[in-house]
């Protein structure tokens, strides 16, 4: 009969089902390891992909005492003359502080229960420190920590109460505690937990319960080898399931096994194998499913990393550049990168998350307090996964090495079966589903240089080597706006001083001189594009490219984004197609690609609630077409998206380009977040990662390919440095010289004056392409413009006039 429901429990994973009770405790008959352990990896690359994640961490040991007697156990000490009962709080920060310098992301704090209901010296610590409780005092300690250093706080302190897991809630991001085992048994006289009352399951599990009616995400396992039967262990497991059907709270599962010390009564006692571990593995895979986060600590079983990856785990747990395991310091954590070969070597990339799973992390108000949402998105990817560099959008910072070391090499064969698969559809010219263009978006490793790689292969098709820019003047003729785009540093009210600009408004006669002085500097194109001002109509637009084009009749005017358009047709009473008709009329040309942000209302939501939706933008853009009007595509990302809102607006370009072939070029915009209120106010991340900005390129060149043959790199967003590493991902054009440009220097960034020709040609060449300086229509410039633009390039080195000039106006 055991053998019949456990295949049956198989055939229930099989079929997409969780087992019920009845057949998961039937697993525990059920010895075919090899079995077992292949349905599990099919369940964990299911759920997780070939991604195993990691916390980077300090262990902060804040006391050791403890009230319980666990008879396998060396971390609990009773009191000492020679040692303080606590941590000192400055000690804490001191610990703190050298994880954060060393890239750490968690703060562990791991104690003992409750030692102040046993000990006089703990009851008389915690009164000189000002505290009557050891989670009173821990409490203390983790905001200090997340104040000074901005390490997320995970809290190991053993058995709470609702009330105490709600107090404790405010100052970290996950809280934990190991059930160990549902069984009784093992508290009785003679069992591993006799004379330790916080072991009792019935405790154990009642704070599991309070903390799913707390929405804390929590951490909890067993622990295996300590005298419980299979069975035990999987009524254990399903106990942990059903309070996380229960509440959704359960964010891992740690798997972990007995090691026998010295000093302690069970110091003979065996210890479980390999074999047993990867079973229990494998039956916690498939009584949880392919979504759980199953973890087996890396440290305790180095003789086994190989066979509990492919057994249903999909992290390592925390490992500590700074300080050791506390609770086993006899077993020293693996070096990152032995864990990243070993990792490798199974065919899966190592991934550093944060003390918070990413699914939690993405209901910030769901599962975290207000105090820590901000610091989480600090330290957090798109994903939801820890920023792996420091590289920021506009800072200027230089591109991590790493990053570019993938790029930069050759094919691999650990590039994964899925992501080989979706590339040959790209290569192939199939357009790709929103599901695919995700999965793009995460790749890493040898995935992320195969991805990049084939962006640069198509690249090479659609253009050759040709790598164009074009000299254009951005003129932004306001600062002062109407609308409440919560991204926006660049726009000001009538009476606004804060950040690098007061308010301003050019008069078209300055508007004029502009595009003038921009022509004698051998520009072809001015780009004109602003905030909509109170009193702005269709005519201000109307009026402002006939001053521009009565001035300078030859320039081509690349003007008004969407919504300028949407509002000055709206605002004389007509309809768009034809109001772009008046503007083409009047010398319009062609449209920038700007206010698109993420077409996705979800996401406009919160960055533009009272700006024109995904649908009105696509229709701008449509009618633009129509009408004979060329325009850009852009996206602006980083900020509060997801990789499935990228996806889902490339798919959108793609589509409406595949109906009127109007876009000339696709242009990322890596979110700038040092002076944009959204940020300010702790509600955005710190833009993309390096691998994010390089990776939205690349893959806009795999979805886009064959319909939109330009892919630019804004190098006033990735400094020219980061430009350059682009070109090696799909990317043929730099964008445009400039000349100076306010909004990307009003968020913050430390690139946008200028970068001229000269310079532009020698980044280009520098690596290793051709350079072509272009219109705006992607047509090569006549000899005549070529050469002014490099006059004036050579007297700008000589004379810093201009540059004078235009600060001033500015």
């Amino acid at each position: 009969m055991s053998a019949i429901v456990s295949d049956s429990a198989v055939r229930a994973v099989k079929a997409g089902r969780l087992p019920s009770p009845e057949e998961a405790l039937a697993l525990a008959g059920f010895s075919d390891v090899p079995a077992l352990s292949s349905i599990a990896e099919d369940l964990c690359l299911a759920g997780h992909g070939t991604k195993v994640t990691f916390s980077k961490k300090v262990f902060i040991p804040l006391t050791k005492l403890c009230r319980d007697v666990c008879h396998y156990c060396t971390f609990a000490e009773a009191p000492r003359q020679s040692r303080r009962p606590y941590l000192l709080h400055d000690e804490v920060l001191e610990i703190a502080r050298s994880g954060a310098g060393a890239g750490c992301k968690e703060a562990l704090f791991t104690l003992g229960d409750k030692p102040e209901l046993r000990y006089e010296a703990a009851r008389d610590a915690l009164a000189a420190l000002g505290h009557a409780t050891t989670h009173s005092y821990l409490e203390a300690g983790a905001r200090l920590v997340v104040k000074e250093t901005g390490l997320l706080p995970h809290l190991n302190p053993g058995v709470m109460d609702e009330d105490t897991i709600k107090s404790l809630r405010d100052v970290s991001v996950s809280q934990g505690l190991m059930l160990e085992s549902a069984s009784d048994r093992l508290c009785s006289r003679g069992g591993p937990h006799f004379g330790s009352p916080d072991k009792l399951p019935a405790a154990r599990l009642a704070t599991l319960q309070a903390a799913g009616e707390a929405q804390v995400p929590f951490t909890t396992g067993i622990l295996i080898g300590i005298g419980e039967t299979r069975r035990e262990r999987i009524e254990a497991l399903i106990a942990i399931r059903e309070l996380h059907e229960r509440y959704g709270h359960i964010q891992e599962i740690i798997i972990q096994n007995f090691r026998a010390k010295p000093g302690t009564r069970m110091a003979e006692a065996p210890e479980p194998s390999v074999e047993d571990h990867v079973w229990t593995v494998a039956v916690s895979r498939i009584i949880f499913g392919p979504e759980m986060n199953i973890q087996a600590p890396p440290n305790l079983r180095p003789d086994g990393t190989a066979h509990l990856i492919r057994s249903g785990i999909n992290d390592w747990g925390g490992v500590s550049p700074v300080t050791p395991d506390h609770v086993n310091p006899e077993l020293p954590w693996p070096h990152l990168d032995a864990l990243e070969e070993v990792t490798r070597a199974s065919g899966r990339i190592l991934c550093q998350r944060l003390a918070i799973y990413p699914a939690f992390a993405a209901e910030p108000e769901r599962w975290l307090a207000e105090p820590l949402r901000a610091p989480v998105l600090d330290c957090s990817d798109s994903a939801g996964l820890a920023r792996e560099d420091t590289w920021h959008a506009g800072s200027g910072d230089v591109p991590p090495p790493e990053s570019i070391l993938y790029l930069m090499s050759g094919p691999s064969n650990a590039t994964s079966t899925r992501v080989e698969r979706i590339l040959a559809r790209a290569e192939n010219r199939e357009d790709l589903d929103v599901d695919e263009i995700e999965c793009l978006f995460g790749v890493r490793g040898p995935d992320f240089g195969a991805v990049c790689q084939a962006a640069d292969r198509l690249r090479s098709e659609a253009v050759g080597d040709v790598v164009t820019y074009v000299v254009t003047r951005n003129i932004n003729y306001t600062n002062v706006c109407t609308y409440g785009c919560r991204f926006c540093a660049f726009s000001k009210g009538r009476l606004s001083t804060s950040h690098r600009d007061r308010p301003y408004n050019l008069e078209l006669d300055e508007i004029a001189c502009r595009t003038q002085q921009a022509w004698e500097r051998g520009a072809t194109e001015v780009c004109l594009q602003g905030g909509i001002r109170p009193g702005y109509t269709g005519e201000t637009y109307l009026d402002i490219v006939a001053a521009v084009k009565d001035g300078t009749p030859h320039i081509h005017v690349h003007a008004f984004s969407p919504l300028e358009v949407w509002h000055g047709a709206h605002s004389l009473g007509m309809d768009v197609s034809a109001f772009l008709k008046c503007l083409r009329q009047a010398g319009l040309a062609s449209l920038p690609g700007t206010a698109a942000e993420i077409l996705d209302d979800e996401v406009r939501a919160v960055l533009c609630a009272d700006k024109i939706t995904t649908a009105q933008w696509l229709e701008v853009m449509a009618s633009a077409h129509e009408a004979g009007l060329r325009s850009t595509a852009t996206i602006m990302f980083g900020h509060v998206d997801r990789p499935c809102h990228w996806a889902r607006h490339l798919v959108r370009v793609r589509d409406l380009q595949r109906q009127t072939g109007g876009f000339t070029e696709f242009v990322p915009l890596p979110f700038v977040h040092m002076e944009a209120p959204i940020y300010l106010k702790g509600e955005a991340r710190m833009g993309p990662t390096f691998r994010e900005a390089v990776l939205m390129h690349a893959v806009a060149r795999l979805v886009l390919f064959p319909y939109i043959k330009n892919i630019q790199a804004s190098w006033v967003k990735l400094g020219p440095e980061g430009a350059a590493v682009c070109l090696n991902a799909g990317v043929n054009d730099i964008g445009g010289t400039l000349m100076n440009e306010s909004i990307t220097r009003a968020a913050g960034a430390t690139y946008g004056q200028e970068l001229a020709p000269r310079e532009m040609e020698r980044l280009i060449r520098g690596s290793g392409r051709v350079p072509m300086q272009r219109t705006t229509l992607y047509e090569q410039v006549a000899a005549e413009r070529y050469s002014a633009s490099h006059r004036a390039s050579d007297t700008m080195r000589s004379t810093s006039g201009l540059s004078v000039i235009v600060a001033a106006a500015e």
